[in-house]
C-alpha cells in the first residue's frame, strides 16, 4: 500500500509553482518598465539620444516605434536579465561619473558610449536588429557580398550599419577594436 504524501511535500508541490508564477509575473512587469524609453529618459542625459531616435527613419514609418530596450538589449530572457543587471548598473555609475547634464558634455563621451553599444551588438550577433530585420535583402549589388558574409557568420549587422539612430560619431572597425580593447576608427 502506498504511503500518502506528507503535508510538507504537498505544500512544496503547491508553493513552489505558485512562487515561480508570481516571480515570473513580477519579472515580466519590471522588465517591461525598465526596458521602456520612459524609464531610460527619466535620466536627463538620455533625453538627447531619445530626440535623435524620434528623428530617425526607424521611428514610426511602419507604425512601429522602437523603445530603447528593443535595440540596446538582447531578446533572450537570461541574456536580457543579465544585461539589465550588469550593464544597467555600469550605465548608472557612468551617469554619476561623467558630467553629462548638458548635450555638449554628453557629446564629449558620445564616441565611447557608441563604442560600448556597438561592442554589445557585435557580441550578441546583432540579435536586437534581427528581431525585426529577419532576412535582410541588400538594396544594391555593392552590398550583396557583405550580406553573404553576414549569412556565413563572418559579419553581423553592426559591422556595417553604424550611426543609424543617433548623432553620428566616427565609424569603427569592430573586429580590430575588440581585439585591441579600444576604439579603432575605419
Amino acid at each position: 500500500m502506498k504511503k500518502a504524501p506528507s503535508t510538507y511535500a504537498r505544500n512544496i508541490l503547491i508553493f513552489v509553482p505558485l512562487l515561480l508564477l508570481v516571480l515570473s509575473w513580477l519579472y515580466a512587469g519590471t522588465e517591461e518598465y525598465f526596458s521602456s524609453t520612459k524609464f531610460c529618459v527619466s535620466c536627463h542625459s538620455m533625453t538627447y539620444p531619445e530626440r535623435e531616435l524620434r528623428a530617425s527613419t526607424h521611428f514610426g514609418p511602419l507604425g512601429f516605434s522602437p523603445e530603447c530596450g528593443d535595440c540596446h538589449l538582447p531578446p533572450g530572457f537570461f541574456e536580457r536579465a543579465t544585461t539589465h543587471a550588469i550593464d544597467g548598473a555600469k550605465d548608472m555609475v557612468s551617469n554619476f561619473r561623467y558630467n553629462i547634464r548638458s548635450e555638449e558634455e554628453f557629446d564629449k563621451h558620445r564616441a565611447e558610449f557608441a563604442h560600448k553599444a556597438r561592442v554589445r551588438l557585435k557580441k550578441w550577433d546583432s540579435s536586437p536588429c534581427r528581431t525585426c530585420h529577419r532576412n535582410p535583402v541588400p538594396r544594391n549589388d555593392w552590398a550583396r557580398p557583405f550580406h553573404e558574409e553576414m549569412r556565413g557568420g563572418k559579419k553581423t549587422c553592426i559591422d556595417c550599419h553604424q550611426n543609424i539612430f543617433h548623432k553620428k560619431v566616427p565609424e569603427e572597425d569592430l573586429e580590430r577594436g575588440i581585439a585591441e580593447g579600444r576604439i579603432v576608427e575605419r
